[in-house]
């Protein structure tokens, strides 16, 4: 034993040493569990902070436009395509 290493500095180290090997060998545990079943896992636990996704597309709305609406909207077009 150092000289100049008091017994409260060996037994930090020594804790410190034991507290990496007890999370290493935790992590390696919960990769492992987590790499053996991952299609079961994803399956039966789905994200819950997502919503669902529909089946169908969203239902789609149109209107009738009137022939005056038509022409209005035929010159925007012509006007905003005069540009390129």
């Amino acid at each position: 034993m150092p000289e100049h290493v008091s017994i409260l500095q060996l037994t930090g180290v020594a804790v410190l040493a034991l507290a990496t090997v007890a999370w290493v060998l935790g992590l390696t545990r919960i990769l492992r569990r987590a790499l053996a079943e991952p299609t079961v896992w994803h399956a039966a636990h789905p994200l819950h902070g997502l919503p669902g996704q529909r089946d169908t597309a969203p239902h789609l709305e149109s209107v009738e436009l009137t022939p005056a609406e038509r022409d209005a909207f035929a010159g925007l077009v012509r006007q905003l395509s005069d540009g390129r």
